[in-house]
């Protein structure tokens, strides 16, 4: 489904990723994971095309998506959940997540929202701002589901949360991976990776320096203890 291949990025005349290559499945839950700065947010900036592939190839279905925008993305079926949220603060939850739905047909609409995140329809007069962070990050899952997509790439979905926000998130994401749905997990809670996620690119200094299974990577004591080890 999602191929990047011999990616290179940079910012200004900053080198960060260095030929940076991974695969998603149709269905499969993947996880990117590493210590801070070893480029795994400016890896998912450059598949929504935030930033030039150069030189590299980002494949979605068979198509070189190189030069298209983010938004045309969205409509080719991805959706973004930012490290920094996103949401909109001055809508209401409603609004957030009607301004955002695909028109047409799909599984995704205000109702299956709200009873994914039931915590949604009680606030749903709220504006953004108004809301907790876990809230927030609700909201902008919620958000990427109305549109529809065949791939959600999600950047650090438990930073800075409770623990019990956490758990409640990784149940929603534990029902979006039974229903199939293809998703780019960048985490820093090694946990909440290896519960969630069906393989794992390990990145340091900007390029993949491991990729296997959660059991190989449980069992990884070198890795473990090298690339992400606090």
């Amino acid at each position: 489904m999602l191929e990047l291949d011999g990616v290179h990025a940079f910012y200004g005349n900053s080198h960060v990723l260095h030929g940076v290559s991974l695969q998603v499945a149709k269905g499969e839950v993947v996880s990117l994971l590493g210590r801070n700065g070893a480029g795994k947010t400016t890896t998912v900036l450059t598949i929504m095309g935030y930033l030039a592939a150069a030189p590299g190839r980002v494949v979605y279905d068979g198509r070189d998506l190189k030069g298209l925008a983010p938004h045309v993305l969205a409509r080719r079926g991805f959706g973004f959940v930012p490290q920094e949220r996103g949401i909109f603060p001055s809508l209401t939850v409603e609004e957030n997540l009607t301004v955002a739905a695909r028109r047409g047909s799909g599984r995704w609409t205000l109702p299956l929202a709200y009873e994914l995140f039931p915590r949604l329809q009680e606030r749903r007069g709220n504006l953004g701002f108004q809301l907790s962070g876990g809230e927030q990050q609700m909201l902008a899952i919620a958000r990427a589901l109305m549109l529809n997509p065949t791939l959600v790439l999600l950047d650090e979905p438990s930073e800075g949360l409770a623990p019990i926000v956490v758990q409640e998130i990784v149940q929603v994401l534990r029902k979006l991976k039974h229903e199939g749905l293809a998703v780019l997990l960048v985490e820093q809670n090694l946990r909440v990776a290896l519960d969630l996620a069906d393989r794992h690119y390990v990145m340091s200094k900007g390029q993949v320096c491991y990729t296997g299974t959660s059991a190989e990577l449980e069992r990884n004591e070198a890795v473990l203890e090298e690339y992400l080890s606090v």
